[in-house]
């Protein structure tokens, strides 16, 4: 395969010692230099109640990041429609895509707690790690600890009205897509028009980390859709597999396109990328341990925390899928990650405590795929 883009995902991750104002600031700037390295697009991610991780209002910064900006693509990586309404969404993208035309993706993803009448997915059978033609599928990683966790609590009662369930996911899609579309009716036939919305010039996305109904509904929808290997690995063939599975033909796509993503660092050499990754367990230990993401500590920072087997085993997933090396290092495991799952686009994320290792191991990587000629650029 060639031709493959590559493009941006981005936590506007907020460094030790310090300020969210930093990492806004940075996140515009990390934004300017990809388009100039030849990246795609910007997502935005979503995230809440984190000391260590700024992008709670992704509109807001997609707003910001577009601005600054002229030919790269910029949107939600995802959106969390669980607490918002589909009218909110199709008016928020809307604005966005009228002052920018033709540079917004609305990248949308489930959340929420529960529903009390939601059907569970079937649960897979345990799996060991395995490697797949040279990718690392590892054991699955159980977030049901997380689920019943004070700070989960917290951010369910934050994040919603009281006493109040979460929209049906398909529902709500639905009602985003017919209000996008202008064909939008409710129960007794009475027709809405979102302005500004209704029409608007955007991509509508969805992503997943599983095989479950985000993968099937992109499918069924004819959208385009994003599995997530930085997340969650193990899942990363399912989500592709039930994609393409469900995929029928639509008027914005005639087939499948799937964007997967990667954790990465690229830097001059394999031991300097090693050293730049060191704090990565350690950030990732307080998002699994249920406090939320503490700010990026330096490698010096991460060198003096308390790391322990069981902190290990904690992280091994994330920590062992990540592409840490020097840049044909890391080109090469992504070549795999691309033809094991027959990705079309790879969507990379990278942390670091500094902002210029950041910005340069995005550098590194574009130079080493476009030298590789795995670059693609239209879409």
């Amino acid at each position: 395969m060639s031709s493959t883009a590559l493009s941006v995902l981005d936590l506007s991750p907020v460094p030790a010692g310090g300020t969210v104002t930093d990492a806004l600031r940075h996140t515009v700037d990390l934004a300017r230099r990809v388009e100039q390295f030849g990246y795609r697009r910007y997502w935005l991610a979503e995230h809440h109640l984190a000391a260590g991780v700024a992008s709670s209002a992704p509109t807001v910064l997609i707003g910001q990041v577009a601005a600054a900006t002229s030919v790269l693509r910029v949107g939600s990586g995802a959106l969390l429609v669980g607490h918002r309404t589909a009218l909110s969404v199709v008016e928020e993208f809307g604005t966005l895509a009228a002052l920018h035309p033709g540079r917004i993706d609305l990248g949308i993803g489930r959340s929420g707690p529960p529903r009390a009448d939601a059907t569970r997915e079937p649960v897979p059978p345990p799996t060991g790690a395995r490697v797949v033609d040279g990718l690392l599928i590892p054991a699955p990683f159980s977030y049901a600890h997380l689920v019943g966790a004070p700070r989960y609590a917290l951010a369910t009662a934050l994040l919603h009205q009281a006493g109040a369930q979460p929209p049906a996911f398909a529902g709500q899609l639905d009602d985003i897509l017919a209000l996008l579309r202008g064909d939008y009716r409710d129960a007794d036939g009475l027709d809405a028009h979102a302005v500004p919305g209704e029409g608007a010039d955007l991509q509508v996305w969805l992503l997943g980390s599983s095989g479950g109904e985000s993968a099937r509904l992109a499918g069924a929808w004819g959208l385009p859709f994003a599995a997530n290997y930085h997340v969650s690995p193990a899942a990363v063939l399912d989500a592709a597999e039930a994609y393409r599975a469900a995929f029928r033909p639509s008027a914005a796509l005639a087939e499948p396109y799937l964007v997967v993503s990667a954790d990465v660092l690229v830097a001059d050499t394999d031991a300097e990328a090693r050293r730049l990754g060191s704090p990565y367990g350690h950030w990732v230990r307080s998002i699994r341990g249920g406090d939320g993401a503490i700010p990026y500590p330096s490698p010096e920072q991460a060198a003096a925390l308390p790391w322990s087997d069981a902190d290990r085993q904690l992280v091994a997933d994330r920590v062992d899928t990540r592409f840490v090396g020097a840049p044909e290092t890391v080109a090469a495991r992504l070549r795999t990650l691309r033809d094991v799952t027959d990705a079309d686009e790879l969507l990379i994320t990278t942390i670091t405590h500094d902002h210029a290792d950041r910005v340069r191991s995005y550098q590194l990587l574009a130079k080493e795929w476009a030298q590789s000629g795995d670059t693609g650029r239209a879409r």
